[in-house]
Order: structure tokens, then C-alpha cells, then sequence
């Protein structure tokens, strides 16, 4: 979709990079880190790529970067064994991955070392020393909301799985007939939250009939989040997406729920 039948272009900074999203392209194949699949992960990583520069979302070089280093290391696998081993004195850098494993591994533990701390200062928050003295009815600050286990890139999957639904079955009638704006999708996409109090993300796509369509809901989905009105949270490892008002969003909601 050309920028310029946009509204206005979203703006979501990605902070998670490059490492981050062949974490979580392994994990979500189950694939084992000693032994990467490197065309299946640098189809995917590709692929990942592809939707984030379409969305024109800010992508850092470092993401560029990887897609040429997936692409030599898949380059040099096809070399023949012997050959790979003929310009390395060690064998175990024979295999082109060991550097990209070697930089993973190090950088998961590093993710999980950080996340660990950060369940010990939420769980730290939640404690009061005699000190700290609460007055009956005041309101406990709250920090700002978050994708909680949801990433960028659980959003970009449920993306990309709703592209997927509309194929070649996209009715070229439907993609002329209608067009659609970010700004008209967040006031649809609030006005449903106020109706049904959350949304799967699965159920916001379902009915839609073009890849337009689909792409602007996401935009505007994104610009939700981005202002902190909606948060998107996740029960379960890679289980469904839901999308849910932030407590400071002041969106009433309704009894009825889409679940």
C-alpha cells in the first residue's frame, strides 16, 4: 500500500533487534540454537523484514546487517565440507553458524540474566518495609503499560498468519471498493474495546476481506499501543493475542467480552 493513500504514518520504535527476533523465530519453531536451520530462519528472518519495511515501521541498520550475515552464512553452507574446513584452522569453525550461535547464546543469557532481575524488583515493589507507610485509599502509582509477553514480534506473527488468510482469495472488487484510514480504524477498533472489553487479535482480522484493510487495523492497533490507550497481552507462550483498554485509558467497557 503506497504511503501516500495513508492518513499519517505510525511511528513504533522497535527496540528489540535483530538477535531478539532469531530468538524468537527459534523458540516459536522449537529449533535447537546449536543446530539453526539457516534457510528456514533466513526465509523467516526475511520475511519478518519484509512486513516490518512495509509497515514502514523504523527499522536500525543492525536488522540489515543480519539479513546480509544470514545470507553469507547460507551462502557458505552450501559449500561442500571440505572446502569450509580448507580456509579455517580450527573445525569447529569449520561451520559458518558457530560465530551466529556463539553471539546468541551469549545474548540469551544476558536476556534472561536481565529478566530475572526484573522479576525481583516487581516482586520488591510489591513488598512494604515498616518505613514505607501506605494511607488507606491513596491510589499506588502505577508505571506505564507494556506488551507484557507480548513483543513487536508475536504482533508482526499475528500479521503476517492474517495476510496469509486472504492470499489469492482477495476479491480485487473489495480492495478498490473500500478504503480505509488509520484514524477511522482507531475509533472503530476503540469503539469495539468500549462494546466487548477486549479483542483477540485472531477475531479482529477474521472477517476482513482485503490485505488494505488488514494492514491499517494493524497500523492503527500499533498507534494504540504507541499512545498507551490499548495493551496487547498473551496467555500462555504463543498463545492467543488479546488486546485490552490500559487501566489510564479511560475507556469505559461493556459487560460483553469477545472471548
Amino acid at each position: 500500500m503506497p504511503l501516500a493513500e495513508r492518513d499519517y504514518q505510525v511511528r513504533l520504535e522497535v527496540f528489540e533487534g535483530p538477535l531478539d527476533l532469531l530468538l524468537y523465530l527459534i523458540r516459536r519453531e522449537e529449533l535447537n540454537i546449536y543446530d539453526i536451520p539457516i534457510e528456514r530462519i533466513t526465509a523467516q528472518y526475511l520475511d519478518y523484514l519484509d512486513m516490518m519495511q512495509m509497515l514502514d515501521l523504523s527499522i536500525a541498520g543492525e536488522f540489515l546487517v543480519m539479513a546480509a550475515t544470514l545470507m553469507m552464512i547460507k551462502s557458505r553452507m552450501l559449500l561442500p565440507p571440505e572446502k569450509r574446513a580448507a580456509t579455517v584452522e580450527d573445525e569447529e569453525e569449520a561451520d559458518p553458524r558457530w560465530d551466529l550461535v556463539r553471539r546468541l547464546v551469549e545474548y540469551k543469557k544476558f536476556k534472561d540474566a536481565a529478566r530475572f532481575l526484573e522479576q525481583l524488583e516487581r516482586r520488591q515493589s510489591d513488598v512494604f518495609t515498616r518505613h514505607e507507610v501506605v494511607e488507606p485509599g491513596a491510589e499506588v502509582p502505577v508505571g506505564p503499560p507494556t506488551l507484557a509477553d507480548v513483543s513487536i514480534f508475536d504482533l508482526l506473527g499475528a500479521f503476517q498468519a492474517a495476510l496469509k488468510r486472504i492470499g489469492a482469495h482477495e476479491d480485487l472488487r473489495e480492495i478498490f471498493a473500500e478504503r480505509f484510514t488509520v484514524g477511522e480504524k482507531i475509533d472503530e477498533l476503540l469503539e469495539r474495546l468500549r462494546e466487548q472489553g477486549e479483542v483477540s487479535v485472531t477475531r479482529l482480522f477474521e472477517r476482513m476481506r482485503s490485505r488494505h484493510e488488514i494492514v491499517v487495523t494493524f497500523l492503527a492497533m500499533l498507534e494504540l499501543i504507541r499512545l498507551q490507550q490499548i495493551e496487547a497481552v498473551q496467555r500462555g507462550t504463543f498463545g492467543e493475542i488479546v488486546i485490552r483498554p490500559t487501566a489510564d485509558a479511560g475507556v469505559s467497557v461493556g459487560a460483553a467480552s469477545d472471548e
